[in-house]
């Protein structure tokens, strides 16, 4: 992602573009430690709670059996051994659903770093151990964050993400349903609460207003319409028009970093989109995703990104898969 971003020529008059005062800024993160360790075990939520960020998120998906669990994607083989476990368990496509395994089943599974469709580490250079970790629900992500927020006395707030409500919806269970009544039994369904809800899709955005009457605060991630990630028309939603309908529903939204600023020429600018100013201008928290010390575009150093993500352009917050670089940069401005 981001393979280009900002001239690395204009980047060295930056201290000299930008204004020092301090900033209140959400570090969140992004599943949990995992530049650290596998991506939204619990091994990984405790390491990000020790790392004090603001928030950490869970991404959410449905097992057979209704319950919640704590998985990036729908799919299992990305970050699991499930093709050892159930081999004959794939849909036609050849992908194993979470959906398709009770919870019980699911625990069996061995959660690894993410790999690609070769096998391959995506982050060749992050956790290389052989530790034992498994997948975790949405109950012991939130009763875990907030046992140790109890005993170390910090307030680190959840970020969950309801996934592909579209694609549940069509596979007969409603995620949106499910996410909504965990969260009520835990008082969370509240706007002064310390937790974002964050979706893809724009019409279940609504309908977590409209229809099922969420009171918790609302994020709307925005994509790119060639990934397919839901229905949304990301091009519509990525205008000033787009930003106002936006405003009516949720407190922020969450670009993609590669989103935010104007292109000239076929090349980023340091100017931030005029739908980005929009959403701005209409009080939209701005949490985009996702600054990995490990993924840099190239040419851009991580200082100088961060000194345009928290400085120049002011952003509220940021995903991330590392915490204490980002935190440092904060604590020093």
């Amino acid at each position: 992602m981001l393979k280009t971003l900002i001239k690395p020529v204009a980047l060295l008059a930056l201290t000299t573009l930008i204004s020092f005062q301090s900033l209140a800024f959400d570090i969140i993160a992004h599943r949990a430690a995992s530049g650290y360790l596998p991506e939204h075990t619990l091994a990984a939520v405790a390491l990000a709670h020790a790392q004090q960020p603001d928030y950490i998120e869970q991404d959410l998906v449905l097992t057979k059996d209704g319950q919640l669990v704590v998985l990036h994607d729908i799919h299992l083989e990305t970050v699991t051994n499930v093709e050892q476990v159930f081999p004959a368990r794939q849909r036609q496509d050849g992908r194993f659903y979470a959906l398709d395994f009770t919870l019980a089943e699911l625990k069996t599974l061995r959660v690894h770093e993410r790999t690609n469709e070769k096998g391959q580490q995506v982050f060749p250079h992050r956790y290389l151990g052989s530790g034992d970790f498994t997948i975790p629900t949405f109950e012991e992500e939130i009763t875990t964050i907030a046992s140790l927020n109890r005993t170390t006395g910090q307030n680190v707030g959840l970020y969950a993400e309801i996934k592909s409500p579209a694609w549940h919806q069509q596979q007969g269970v409603d995620i949106s349903k499910a996410v909504l009544k965990v969260l009520r039994q835990h008082n969370l369904d509240d706007a002064e609460a310390n937790i974002y809800i964050q979706c893809f899709d724009f019409e279940e955005i609504k309908r977590l207003r409209d229809e099922l009457g969420a009171k918790v605060k609302l994020v709307q991630l925005i994509a790119e319409n060639s990934w397919n990630e839901t229905p949304t028309n990301y091009d519509k939603l990525k205008t000033p028009e787009g930003m106002q309908a936006a405003s009516r529903y949720v407190q922020g939204i969450g670009p993609w970093l590669a989103h935010v600023t104007t292109v000239k020429e076929g090349k980023p600018t340091m100017e931030l989109a005029p739908w980005v100013v929009a959403a701005q201008q209409a009080g939209l928290v701005i949490h985009p995703y996702t600054f990995r010390t490990d993924a840099l575009p190239p040419g851009i150093q991580a200082e100088q990104l961060l000194m345009l993500i928290v400085k120049k352009w002011q952003f509220e917050g940021l995903f991330t898969d590392q915490v204490p670089p980002v935190k440092a940069f904060v604590a020093a401005q």
